[in-house]
């Protein structure tokens, strides 16, 4: 009598602790220590229940169906849960249908907390160090990320969107891009999709209409030179200011400067190495001296740099038109003057016409046919500092992911991590976690 009292006792408890109510109770629990493993049998005690496809009420239940759904851990034990599910054949509508359990969504093997914990464990750590700790697949951990992302993304809102960055990123070596829209004020992750055609701009003006935007809503686009993505904007967004942001700019100045540097050292191998001294660690060095700013050199770059900019080299020329047009922008943000902004660009680009390097030149013909767009992306800080960052944060979030298997997974963990989604599942964890802190533990 004491036992089945006592049982009792530890099944009640664990009815509670799960959040059961009736119909729903744990009837039997299992711990097997051997196999590190608690097993609790749920029992559904009613007789009739509610039509779960049309809502009728008291309907006969056809049979039943055993279903097993893992669970957060019990202490060092994995836990699941198991129950035979009634299937309720309706009088009403004719269906035979499974009903739903309080703990899962349906055709899920885990149970809602657990994948609330999966995905709070996924926005932190790589999906396959994830799964390694919760002992599951990466696989089913990639199909709970895309089903909570979608879900939430459906409820999300994008009708106070008024300034956009629009970029590209690459999905594995090769030609695979993904275009990704960002909430430039918000600073958040809008919409991302396959390829870098003018077509992925209109993708993106159709999802902001399903959640609630408008086109002629956003005031904004911030950008690189790309023909594509200035085609679809232009074509979608005509109420739109366009600037070419800072990153985009600067770094077609480093490739330019990159090739006077690699053309010279090919044609004129005899004029560098004399140049640098014959210093062969200088030598090195000076690519990724001049990539850097000075404050990052090394001391082997130092010194490359050092016999560079005491040389006549054309790669000399080319390092200091680099630095000079850093200079612009780094003027132009302190002032926020346009006018200011244009007259020094004006002048760089007439040393870069006169400067007989052809990679300059091109680059100064270049930045003239987007003349207003670049100097619009010269003026704003926070436009310049937040696209600036985004393609590294994007990189970030394609090394968590190691082990994708297609676009969309990669497109559905960058939401995840960077689209600051309000409708995903709450960490299971975080409230004893916050109160311990509270606490000063």
């Amino acid at each position: 009598m004491k036992k089945t009292e006592a049982s009792t006792g530890v099944e009640t408890l664990f009815t509670s602790a799960l959040g059961l109510q009736s119909p729903w109770e744990v009837v039997k629990v299992e711990l097997d220590t051997s196999r590190r493993r608690i097993d609790f049998n749920v029992l559904c005690n009613a007789k009739r229940l509610a039509c779960p496809a049309c809502g009728l009420a008291e309907q006969g239940i056809h049979d039943r169906r055993h279903l097993s759904w893992r669970h957060l851990d019990f202490f060092q034990f994995e836990a699941w849960l198991h129950a035979d599910v009634p299937r309720v054949h309706c009088s009403g509508c004719g269906k035979t249908t499974q009903a739903s359990v309080p703990w899962a969504r349906a055709g899920s093997g885990f149970t809602a907390l657990f994948e609330a914990l999966a995905l709070s464990l996924c926005a932190q750590m790589p999906v396959r160090q994830a799964a390694a700790m919760l002992r599951c697949s990466d696989k089913q951990l990639w199909r709970r990320i895309e089903h909570y992302v979608e879900q939430a993304r459906t409820l999300d809102d994008m009708s106070d969107v008024r300034s956009i960055g629009i970029d590209e990123t690459s999905l594995r070596k090769g030609h695979n891009y993904i275009t990704v829209v960002h909430d430039l004020d918000a600073k958040r992750l809008l919409f991302a999709t396959e390829g870098r055609e003018h077509a992925t701009v209109q993708a993106f003006v159709q999802d902001l209409q399903a959640h609630g935007g408008q086109a002629t809503q956003i005031e904004h686009v911030c950008q690189d030179m790309s023909a594509a993505y200035l085609k679809g904007v232009r074509e979608t967004l005509p109420q739109a200011v366009i600037s070419f942001d800072r990153f985009h700019v600067v770094a077609l100045a480093n490739k330019a400067m990159d090739e006077v540097r690699k053309d010279e050292l090919r044609q004129t191998p005899q004029a560098v190495a004399q140049a640098l001294d014959n210093d062969t660690q200088a030598r090195k060095g000076l690519g990724w001296g001049m990539r850097k700013n000075p404050d990052g050199w090394t001391q082997t770059q130092a010194t490359a740099m050092h016999w560079l900019q005491r040389s006549n080299l054309k790669a000399a020329s080319a390092w200091r038109m680099k630095m000079g047009l850093r200079e612009v922008y780094a003027k132009a943000q302190i002032h926020n003057d346009s006018l200011q902004a244009y007259n020094d660009l004006q002048r760089w680009l007439g040393w870069a016409r006169r400067s007989r390097l052809k990679p300059f030149m091109r680059l100064a013909g270049t930045i003239t046919a987007h003349l207003a767009g670049v100097v619009n992306g010269m003026l704003g800080k926070r436009t310049n500092a937040y696209v600036e960052a985004m393609n590294g944060l994007l990189q970030q979030v394609k090394r968590a992911a190691r082990g994708f298997r297609t676009a969309k997974n990669f497109i559905a963990i960058a939401h995840l991590r960077m689209g600051r989604l309000k409708h995903l599942p709450a960490n299971p964890l975080q409230g004893a976690s916050a109160r311990i802190a509270g606490q000063g533990c």
